[in-house]
Order: C-alpha cells, then structure tokens, then sequence
C-alpha cells in the first residue's frame, strides 16, 4: 500500500509539472496568434514548420543563451530571487485545482483559502525585482504593483467568499460538486468581479500599469535579461493559467457538461479555461490602459461595492433557503 501510495503521489506531481510547462506555453501561442489576426498580421510562421507552432521554444532557447546582467547598484541575492518568487506560487497553486472528479493532485479542505493566500505571493515577486534592481523605473513599476494589489486583492477575496458561502465550504472539489446551472446567474457578479481583480493583480491589459512601456519601460523587469526575463513572462502566462482555471472551477462549474464527469470532465475543465484565456488575450487587443486614478476608482468605488452587495444577496439567500 505504500509502494502504490508513493508511485500515486508521483505521477499526480508529474502531471501537475508538466500542466505547469505546457499550458503557460500553449496560452502563449495563443496570443501570438490570436493578437496576430486581431490586428490583421501573420505572425510568427516559421519556428517549427507548421503556422510557427515552435516559436515560443526558440524564445526560449534564445533565452537560456543570453548572458545574465547584474546592475552594479541592485541588492543581488534579492534580484536573482525574484523571478523564483514570482513563478512557483502559481505551481503550487495547480497542485490543489481539480480538473475532474477525483483527479487532482491535492485536494485540501481549505482549497479556496490556500489559493488566496499563495496568489497574493506571486505579486510579491514583481515588488521584490523593482525594489531590488537599483533603477527608479523599476521601483515605480514595483510600487504599482503593489498599489494594485492592495487595491485588488479585497474584491477579490470578496467574490470569492460569496461563492464559498453559496457551496458551505473552502473545497475546490466541494464548490464544483455544490455548483449548479443557475448559479450563472446568482454569483454572475461575483465571477465577473474575481476575474477583472485577477486580471489586476496579473497586470495584464488594460490594468498593465507596472509595465507600462510608454512610461516606464518595463518597470521591474527593465534590469532583466536571458532566463531570468523569460522567468517572469512565463509566470505571466501561467497567472493566465491559473486564474482561469480558478474561475472555471468557482463560477462555471469546473468539469461540469454533457456526457460522463469521469472520462470528460477534464475536458469540460480545459475547454472552460481556454475560452476565458482567449477572453484575456481579447481584451488585451482591444482595450486601451487604464490611468492610475481610473484603476483605483473602478476598484474601490465599484468593485468592492458589487462584491459586498454579492456577498450580502448570497448571505440573505442561505439564511432564507435554510
């Protein structure tokens, strides 16, 4: 029994290592080319053969041969350390998302609490590279970051809670065995709340502040070279990854479908997930970014109001239904 044990525990580790590998890179791929036809280009189309199907892979290898630059002024210890910081939260955080019944690699009883808690570290990252590299556009892109977390991270615990109110407990896999089809409209504003907070906290588009270009170069990652770069652009497309897995899970009924839970519910959980990640590259063509002021408006004056008015309708409905 503890042979079988431990060879379970392995290949659930396995799999969730290599879901960490794969999809931030397929999500990649996708806004190549999804951006590509948005804005009427072709894209890259010739790494691997087959519509350019292998250029994330160069990226990469043209990564791992570019020299690592240190800023003569940076605290070195924290700036190599920051890329790590940014990147292993969303790892751990696949590690207890289930993508069907019964198939996760760990399922705790205070899953959602987990989630919140490790999500907020990732942004951490970011703070410690504009704080660490020693140039003043990185520190103002590391204390935007920072702003937009404190901003962000009450509506989002917020939207949160309502959902673990309306299914009775902190589970991931509980939440998906409470969720039903009407709850798309019953925790409607609660969903939509959650996924422009993550958004925020990602700093993607239109709430890319922190790495403004225009303005600030790329804020905390303007010291940033070779793997220790490519580092932080996969942590991005693996926040992707993990946010919408997350809303999946909490407001679309993760495996929930047509046909058997067993064999297709992974299947449901990632089609899911890769409509709200094309959801995420749409609105990165298409909006234009936010101002500093317009960002903190839209959380404090109407974010945490919707999330506080969902947690209050979801309260009053529990008490009411018994």
């Amino acid at each position: 029994m503890t042979g079988v044990t431990a060879v379970d525990v392995a290949l659930r580790l396995v799999f969730v290592v290599a879901a960490f590998l794969l999809l931030p890179l397929v999500v990649g791929q996708l806004e190549h080319k999804a951006m590509a036809h948005m804005q009427g280009r072709l894209g890259p189309m010739y790494a691997g053969g087959f519509h350019g199907w292998a250029q994330l892979i160069a990226d990469g290898v043209k990564f791992a041969q570019k020299e690592f630059v240190v800023p003569t002024q940076a605290d070195r210890s924290v700036f190599a350390l920051a890329p790590a910081v940014a990147l292993l939260p969303y790892l751990l955080i696949l590690v207890v998302i289930p993508v069907g019944p019964h198939q996760v690699a760990l399922d705790l009883e205070i899953g959602l609490f987990f989630v919140l808690a490790v999500m907020s570290v990732a942004v951490l990252g970011k703070i410690m590279a504009g704080w660490a590299s020693g140039n003043k556009y990185s520190l103002l892109g590391g204390m935007r970051s920072a702003a937009q977390l404190m901003a962000y991270e009450l509506p989002l615990v917020l939207a949160a809670s309502s959902v673990a109110m309306a299914a009775g407990t902190l589970s991931l896999s509980g939440i998906v065995a409470a969720w039903r089809p009407w709850w798309l409209l019953w925790q409607a504003a609660a969903g939509v709340v959650f996924f422009i907070a993550g958004l925020a906290e990602l700093a993607r588009p239109p709430f890319d502040m922190p790495v403004a270009d225009s303005e600030i170069i790329m804020g905390p990652y303007t010291e940033y070279t070779g793997m220790r770069f490519a580092l932080f652009l996969l942590a991005e497309y693996a926040g992707i990854v993990v946010l919408c897995a997350l809303t999946t899970v909490l407001f679309l009924g993760g495996w929930r479908g047509p046909g058997p839970a067993a064999e297709l519910g992974w299947v449901w959980t990632l089609a899911k997930t890769f409509l709200l990640a094309f959801l995420v590259i749409w609105l990165r063509v298409s909006n234009p970014r936010l101002r500093e002021d317009q960002l903190q408006r839209l959380a404090w004056q109407v974010l945490v109001p919707i999330a506080l008015a969902q947690l209050a309708l979801t309260g009053v409905v529990k008490v009411v239904s018994g």
